[in-house]
């Protein structure tokens, strides 16, 4: 077979693969997904429906009911898709296993300092928390609840053979620590102001507020140490 031949059916193959049904039908999920976004950015949940999420998406509204099932179907899309808490449940025994020996310690800084970089650097992460306490919507919720449900079983797993660890109220400290990582990212973007006197929209400042959950965490998991 001459290369003039072969040229035209590769050219066939790729269109196939870029151009399938499948691929469409992600590519307009996306559209609809980014369309709600956008809605939500303008004026949040109030008066959101399906016509305007078609219109803004520019496809027809049978289509969302199709793909998604009806609104709720793409909401709750949109918020597994932008949330910050990666985790599945599928991740669970996995993390736990790598995990034990320390008691969560490495795993306690690495999850608080992605929180912190997702946040200050995503505002649409950011919006999904300030719509997580200023919206009582059941997707919300549930969300939420599935990040609580899967974090629980991870602390679980890693600190259940550390009984030098049971003096200290290990999840009360994540709970003081991941509220603070919410409550400085939100205002940092939301005032723009210093907290504390630290800029955390500058470099230096984002790495102070690092370094400080570093230092509490090796204080909590520290045997000599009392908190």
């Amino acid at each position: 077979m001459k290369k003039s031949q072969i040229a035209p059916k590769l050219d066939q193959m790729a269109r196939k693969v870029t151009d399938g049904p499948l691929r469409n039908k992600e590519r307009t999920k996306t559209s609809v997904i980014t369309a709600l976004g956008n809605l939500l950015k303008k004026d949040g949940f109030a008066g959101l429906s399906i016509s305007r999420v078609a219109d803004e998406a520019k496809v027809d509204r049978r289509i969302i009911y199709d793909y998604f099932g009806g609104l709720d179907g793409v909401v709750k899309e949109y918020l597994n898709r932008n949330d910050y808490w990666k985790i599945s449940a599928e991740d669970i025994d996995d993390i736990v296993d790598a995990n034990k020996t320390d008691a969560g310690r490495t795993l306690a800084f690495s999850v608080l300092e992605n929180q912190f970089d997702s946040l200050i650097t995503n505002e649409e992460m950011r919006r999904i928390i300030t719509w997580g306490l200023s919206e009582k919507l059941p997707m919300l919720k549930e969300l939420d609840l599935k990040r609580e449900n899967i974090g629980e079983q991870i602390l679980s797993g890693v600190i259940e053979n550390h009984s030098e660890l049971s003096e200290k109220n290990l999840r009360a400290m994540y709970a003081v620590l991941m509220g603070g990582v919410y409550y400085l990212t939100l205002h940092a973007k939301m005032l723009e102001n210093p907290f504390c006197g630290i800029d955390l929209n500058k470099k230096s400042g984002q790495k102070e507020i690092k370094e400080a959950l570093k230092q509490i965490i090796d204080m909590a998991y520290d045997r000599t140490t009392t908190l």
